[in-house]
């Protein structure tokens, strides 16, 4: 009796015997995802395309970008991201093996065309736009172009993600975007619609078309979307958590009250009580006819005493005064100099402010510490040394993966479609060392 190996859905695979081995040919049923995907409340036109809108109103991006330029820390830790993800640029290998510990055996591919091509202006500014919007925004439109005949891609850039807009999607399937410069005003004439590629296999969509004789577009959207958030059109940036909790307001409420506080609190710092006696002596009526002289004497007196108590010159410094008594004994001229007591305290802002620094970083997956920002003392308290900082952006560079992978996707394909098979990218990386190492920084692969 022949012995069968049958796959989960009751095909078989293979079959032995004694005098026999019996196998399955040809290729299995396809079966594809299921194309499920959000209802809109509302959408909007232009020409006989439905448009997503991005956010209620349509103006997410105006929104989230005006947020982050004003918010220093969110704008610096979005940076940091990307150019961390970025490292030190790609170059191409073929993985041959992996050793024990498995990690990955590389073969340079030493092929200058290609090599060239990855360290070029248009594959660096392809990658550092994309994860601008990437992280920004949560998506970004990066836009094969092809040749004339559409038989291969001759160009890699990104779209502003500002600018771009989702058609409403069709049987599961959103097929374009909508190029517009002015959104969230919707096109009246003009813009641009580029066809977007299937998002479950972009590559295998952009091969077929080539295969059917379709890949007529001069270009296609291929796109790639931070999917940590579950929405099917504009998913939301990893960083509007910290918004939603309330810490970017903070962040930003904090140095505006203090910049109004500061210019409008009183600064007083002493008060100094001079008997009128001083003056009828200092400044005897009888000896000035016109009053007005006599004030400006008084005036020059008030400012000389103002510069003897105020000023870093002034640190430290003494006064000297001297009193008569009347007749009861009780001094006429004596001096009072009271230091006034400034109610009003910037340090629990200051605290409040960096909390709300480090609680954005903390969105991020930031190690405060890696951006200078750890604190002396209390509950977000934190190690500033040297091996603290370099172990956070060794675990930032580990993390980067997935993200690393979504960016050279698009590059990848295009490679893949004009014929460059089997080539791998990796990203290099400099490492902060310590000190006893020999080195500074030392290179890595990744």
């Amino acid at each position: 009796m022949a012995k069968i190996l049958w796959n989960n859905e009751g095909t078989p695979l293979m079959a032995y015997g004694e005098k026999a081995f019996i196998s399955t040919v040809g290729s299995l049923p396809v079966v594809k995802p299921a194309k499920t995907i959000e209802e809109l409340d509302q959408n909007e036109s232009f020409d006989d395309y439905k448009i997503s809108p991005w956010g209620p109103a349509n103006d997410f991006p105006v929104t989230a970008l005006d947020i982050i330029g004003r918010t220093g820390v969110l704008n610096t830790g979005l940076k940091f991201i990307r150019n961390f993800t970025l490292g030190q640029g790609i170059f191409p290998v073929r993985i041959i093996g992996y050793d024990d510990q498995g990690n990955e055996k590389m073969e340079i591919i030493n092929d200058p065309k290609l090599t060239r091509f990855l360290e070029g202006r248009l594959v660096r500014r392809y990658m550092a736009n994309a994860l601008r919007d990437y992280f920004k925004l949560g998506i970004a439109f990066p836009q094969l172009i092809l040749n004339t005949d559409g038989s291969e891609i001759v160009g890699i850039n990104t779209i502003n993600a500002q600018h771009c807009r989702l058609t409403e999607a069709k049987n599961g399937i959103i097929e374009n975007c909508i190029i517009h410069g002015a959104w969230p005003d919707q096109p009246v004439a003009k813009a641009e619609v580029i066809p977007l590629l299937d998002t479950y296999d972009p590559l295998a969509d952009l091969i077929n078309k080539k295969i059917a004789k379709k890949a007529t577009a001069k270009s296609y959207i291929y796109p790639i979307r931070d999917e940590w958030g579950n929405e099917d059109y504009y998913p939301l940036p990893i960083w509007y958590s910290a918004y939603r909790a309330g810490w970017i307001d903070i962040a930003n409420q904090v140095p505006a009250f203090l910049k109004k506080a500061y210019a409008n609190q009183i600064t007083w710092l002493w008060h100094v009580k001079i008997p009128y006696a001083y003056w009828d002596k200092r400044f005897p009526k009888s000896q000035y006819k016109d009053d007005k002289v006599r004030m400006q004497l008084i005036q020059a007196e008030m400012d000389s005493i103002e510069q003897s108590l105020t000023g870093t010159a002034n640190a430290n410094k003494a006064l000297f005064s001297h009193y008569a008594s009347n007749s009861q004994g009780k001094p006429e001229e004596q001096w009072f100099i009271e230091s006034l007591d400034n109610k009003y305290k910037e340090g629990d802002k200051l605290i409040t402010s960096a909390a709300a620094n480090s609680e954005i970083l903390f969105a991020l997956m930031i190690n405060p510490n890696v951006m200078g920002a750890g604190m002396p003392g209390g509950i977000y308290a934190g190690n500033q040394g040297g091996s603290n900082i370099r172990e956070a952006f060794l675990v930032n560079i580990a993390g980067a993966w997935l993200d690393r992978q979504n960016i050279l996707d698009p590059i990848e394909a295009m490679l893949e479609f004009n014929g460059v098979a089997d080539v791998q990218l990796r990203f290099r990386n400099t490492i902060l060392t310590t000190l006893d190492t020999g080195a500074g920084t030392q290179k890595m692969l990744s």
